[in-house]
């Protein structure tokens, strides 16, 4: 199911300022993929650790095409700017897009406000669909692409009554983007089956150890019970580079490598991470 690596392949990775976005720019990087990465923050965070230059710099250990697009994800003609602009920048379409970036406003659904819940869905929802969109014509003329949306556990339904706890309170709206996007994926995966155009979701079987889930989750959980952001990295490199059969699947970060035989690699892609 592999179309082996993607030396070459022009990429747009979104919400790559830090943690998994980051991690997945880090590891197509090393693999000699040509980027574009994007986010809002590009030198500094008010208080979370990260940044688009930070990112860039690692990449550019490994190679020289990798550049940097700002964009605001929640501001619709802002996001509309990083496709053309990608373009430019790397001289072709694009090959692989990797919708990571979202949202995470935390309150219950009960005083949910309605300027939160856009938030939400125009980062969680719009902008994939928006993105896709638009990498979608050159994918369907050339026969290949590969779209990867970043989801999450928290799409799936709680069994019960009686309910457990969530382990990250209010996270209600989150988890329906997510449900949202993992439908959205699907959806256009069956419209498109048999164009050469992969579409899944990747979830992370284990919350990751990104600078943001650290905040919301310290203390919550145990510190070992945290996955390395190699793993999921690893994961995105699968389903950017598998077969037209794999598409349409809510795929999870962990199963979908053991399915593959395909071990987790440092971040610059040299030596196996053991488990």
């Amino acid at each position: 199911m592999s179309n082996g690596e993607p030396a070459g392949r022009r990429v747009i990775v979104t919400g790559a300022s830090r943690g998994i976005g980051a991690g997945i720019a880090e590891r197509l990087a090393a693999a000699g993929a040509a980027l574009v990465i994007t986010a809002r923050t590009v030198d500094r965070h008010d208080h979370l650790a990260g940044s688009l230059n930070e990112t860039l710099a690692k990449c550019r250990h490994h190679t020289e095409r990798v550049e940097v697009v700002a964009a605001d994800l929640s501001d619709p003609d802002d996001r509309a700017r990083i496709v053309p602009e990608a373009v430019a920048a790397l001289g072709g379409p694009i090959d692989v897009l990797i919708n990571n970036a979202a949202a995470g406003i935390h309150r219950q659904l009960a005083e949910y406000a309605y300027r939160w819940r856009r938030v939400m869905f125009e980062v969680n929802v719009e902008a994939p669909l928006d993105l896709t969109q638009a990498v979608l014509p050159p994918m369907l003329e050339r026969g290949e692409g590969w779209i990867v949306n970043i989801s999450s556990g928290a799409a799936h339904l709680h069994p019960g009554p009686p309910f457990a706890p969530p382990v990250m309170p209010g996270n209600g709206m989150y988890a329906v983007t997510k449900a949202a996007l993992n439908r959205l994926t699907n959806a256009m995966a069956v419209e498109l089956w048999g164009t050469g155009v992969r579409l899944n979701t990747l979830d992370p079987a284990k919350p990751v150890a990104s600078e943001g889930a650290v905040e919301h989750l310290q203390g919550r959980i145990p510190a070992d019970q945290f996955a390395p952001v190699e793993v999921m990295a690893e994961a995105a490199l699968a389903l950017s580079t598998c077969g037209p059969d794999l598409t349409g699947q809510v795929c999870v970060d962990q199963p979908l490598l053991d399915r593959l035989a395909r071990p987790v690699m440092t971040l610059d892609g040299s030596t196996p991470l053991t488990r």
